[in-house]
């Protein structure tokens, strides 16, 4: 079975009105070439690293008006819409960096919040403190659209290859990655990450990104990117501007690159040092 799948690479703004408005037009262009999966950055709904100012604008899930506008475009198109993340509220008050998988008709099929919080001081100077702001996920999360199950990670997940394999062994053959990733990291480490996860897993791996210099100060690497099970790359945006990226999916290639090398069922259980 071939699913045809889009990657949409935005700049997104500070603001939600703002941010529904930027999105929008690349998700209907994703559609327009025949993607039925589509894919969104991490941070869709709005990004401001001013934690002071990004706070008291976040709403609930359910009230978040760039995912109501999203839902409502993939019934409108008949898509899988998966909003890589949006930043909300919790019912408890705190924050949550969640993914939200939107069925063709406009339904939540899952959502996932990002286990691993970007804490962090590189060697540039800059720092992250991820944690300050949002409180973890607890558990990793498949989801079944067309065909396929899809796992769900955010970002700063890739580095942590356990849960890559947990998704895989519970049956998914699709990673999705939705990232907001720095500049010196996304230089330094981007694709080698995506194509390790691809290999070790024999999975697609598909990495919508954000990219370029935002209204915050923030740079992100953009250069999304879509990864085979053998770790082809299939397709790949060789710049930071907002676009789009479509590439069909031949979902039996997992199971042969799996089948080719084994990995996953030749693991054994060990002793640590």
């Amino acid at each position: 079975m071939t699913l045809r799948v889009g990657l949409v690479q935005t700049r997104t703004p500070a603001s939600h009105a703002a941010a529904l408005a930027h999105v929008v037009p690349l998700v209907r262009e994703a559609a327009g070439q025949g993607a039925t999966f589509i894919l969104t950055p991490e941070g869709t709904n709005i990004l401001d690293r001013d934690r002071e100012r990004l706070l008291p604008r976040l709403t609930l899930l359910a009230d978040d008006p760039v995912v109501s506008g999203l839902r409502a475009l993939a019934a409108e198109l008949g898509v899988w819409l998966d909003i890589g993340s949006a930043l909300v509220r919790r019912e408890d008050g705190k924050a949550a960096n969640r993914q939200v998988l939107v069925t063709p008709t406009g339904g939540i099929a899952a959502t996932y919040d990002k286990l691993h919080m970007f804490d962090v001081d590189l060697p540039t100077g800059e720092t992250a403190r991820e944690s300050a702001t949002y409180e973890p996920g607890d558990r990793a999360v498949t989801a079944d659209i067309d065909g396929a199950r899809l796992g769900l990670t955010i970002c700063y997940d890739m580095r942590f290859a356990a849960v890559y394999r947990a998704l895989a062994l519970a049956g998914a053959t699709v990673m999705t990655v939705p990232a907001a990733f720095t500049r010196p990291t996304g230089e330094a480490h981007w694709e080698v990450l995506l194509r390790a996860r691809a290999i070790e897993t024999g999975s697609f791996v598909l990495a919508a990104a954000q990219g370029g210099f935002h209204e915050d100060g923030r740079g992100t690497w953009g250069h999304s990117t879509i990864v085979g099970p053998w770790g082809q790359v299939i397709g790949r945006l060789d710049h930071d501007e907002p676009g789009v990226l479509v590439a069909d999916l031949d979902l039996a290639e997992a199971d042969k690159a799996r089948a080719a090398i084994p990995a996953l069922a030749n693991a054994r259980a060990f002793v640590g040092p």
